[in-house]
């Protein structure tokens, strides 16, 4: 163990605590261990610690041995456990698959991730003969839970193509006996009452984009002629009404939206929370820009130094806080995920925040054109001219070559917090994760240096700052947090194997 402290461990006894890491976070410190329990002490109670001075009947003793910090007293049985339930991702296959069934986009948006090509671009339309060996490849998978999530560019623009994915896929399925899930991601512009009355029948899970107030959101992407955020509101209106007339409790069933925050975002969280509020979206994830896509051309307009990021992500998320102890419920999903980690000993298996990442072993992202990759960054790379994380083409490629594909084995590498050298003495690392794609595109390396990475910044700035929410002890805020830890299962978008 290694102790970085403001004050002198007079005499450190190596013999009594187990393995352990630490953080000073304001006046105190966050000590963690492999398994990923803490215990938050005053420096008094650090020092006793460090130097095996702590009183055997204090309560200071039952919290360091609850939480397995002694190592006379360290629960093997029980520490395993314990890790085996954080990694139990590891024991199913890849069961997000993202495909592209267009690159055509109806919207320009200034960031544009994806890269989308003009309306006029049909030859970047998905065939149904490249859909049917997509669906052929993601069924392979041994994962029981299969979800199907179509992207685009703008997927409504080859709806056919969308309808014959679900359609395919089901009849593929009878022989498998596998639960799927379909999600669309859409900017809801091309909706109409019959592509809806489709997408409900087929219990299709529906998310779009809300950048912020209507003048921000048109700002950054715009739609010929018309008001991008008018469009995605009437829809948004109009699915969740849906739901309700089709009996689904609004509470759980309704339509979420993503932010992109860029740089005219930062000084607007609270009409960016009050928007979404406004449109009854129950969850807020405040996303750094990524560095993929349009935004090699773009940066220079939406950019900005993550410290000031990190002032918006504080006051954004006291907001979203104060509203929720005025009881407008809405989560902020990044503090969500990581309160998940620290406080339910769980981890909801987000793959940009999870080690090994998801990349390759939980999700795969399949092009138009049938070119598979490791996840969505992976392809947006291949879309700006890099082909580092090319796994091969569907009708070719089988799930035994893709698992056991050299590229795979160095992700899973170069992704594993253990291993990378500014991360194994992180008190953190129980809870955080890194994206090698992220890093090979910002540094040039699978692993990176994680003390110049804009996402170590993010990461250890919001668990700072939840930390900090967690010495103050409020009870308030700790009742919004357990709301935002509770787990809530929406059932009605499971398609259960047919019997």
């Amino acid at each position: 163990m290694t102790m970085n402290l403001d004050f002198p461990i007079a005499k450190p006894d190596y013999s009594f605590p187990a393995f352990f890491r630490h953080r000073k976070v304001g006046d105190h410190y966050v000590v963690t261990n492999a398994q990923g329990d803490f215990v938050i002490l005053k420096p008094e109670e650090f020092k006793a610690f460090g130097e095996g001075t702590v009183a055997k009947d204090s309560p200071l003793w039952r919290r360091l041995k609850e939480g397995n910090f002694i190592r006379a007293e360290f629960d093997v049985p029980a520490a395993v456990e314990r890790l085996k339930r954080r990694k139990r991702f590891l024991q199913g296959g890849p069961n997000l698959h993202m495909i592209v069934a267009t690159l055509r986009c109806n919207e320009t948006c200034v960031y544009c991730h994806a890269s989308r090509a003009d309306m006029t671009a049909t030859q970047t339309d998905m065939t149904k003969e490249t859909a049917e060996k997509t669906v052929d490849l993601i069924l392979q998978s041994p994962s029981e839970f299969i979800t199907i999530e179509f992207q685009g560019g703008e997927p409504l623009v080859n709806f056919p193509v969308v309808k014959h994915v679900i359609e395919y896929a089901h009849e593929k399925n009878r022989a498998l006996g596998k639960h799927l899930e379909f999600t669309m991601v859409s900017n809801l512009a091309l909706m109409d009452e019959d592509k809806l009355g489709y997408l409900l029948d087929h219990r299709v899970q529906m998310c779009t984009s809300i950048d912020g107030p209507e003048h921000l959101h048109d700002k950054q992407r715009k739609l010929v002629a018309s008001s991008a955020f008018k469009a995605a509101v009437y829809w948004i209106e109009r699915i969740n009404k849906a739901y309700i007339e089709r009996g689904l409790d609004p509470t759980l069933y309704h339509v979420e939206a993503l932010l992109t925050t860029t740089r005219d975002a930062l000084t607007r969280g609270r009409e960016i929370v009050d928007t979404y509020a406004a449109l009854g979206c129950r969850a807020l994830f405040l996303r750094p820009i990524d560095p993929f896509g349009f935004m090699e051309k773009t940066a220079h307009r939406v950019e900005y130094p993550r410290a000031e990021y990190m002032k918006f992500y504080r006051d954004t998320t006291d907001y979203v806080i104060a509203l929720n102890m005025k009881g407008v419920p809405m989560i902020e999903r990044y503090g969500a995920i990581f309160l998940t980690k620290i406080l339910t000993g769980d981890d909801p298996n987000f793959l940009d925040i999870r080690s090994p990442s998801g990349a390759g072993l939980s999700a795969l992202a399949y092009n138009y054109d049938g070119g598979v990759f490791t996840g969505d960054e992976a392809r947006m790379m291949h879309e700006t001219g890099d082909d580092t994380f090319y796994l091969g083409k569907v009708g070719e490629l089988t799930y035994a070559k893709i698992i056991g594909h050299p590229l795979l084995r160095a992700l899973v590498l170069g992704a594993n917090v253990d291993g990378r050298p500014d991360c194994v003495n992180c008190a953190y690392n129980p809870y955080c994760g890194a994206c090698p794609v992220h890093t090979y595109k910002t540094q040039g390396s699978l692993s990176g240096r994680m003390r110049e990475s804009t996402v170590c910044m993010v990461h250890k700035g919001i668990q700072d700052y939840l930390f900090e929410k967690l010495i103050e002890n409020d009870p308030a805020v700790m009742e919004v947090f357990r709301r935002w830890t509770t787990h809530r299962p929406r059932e009605h978008f499971v398609h259960s194997p047919v019997q």
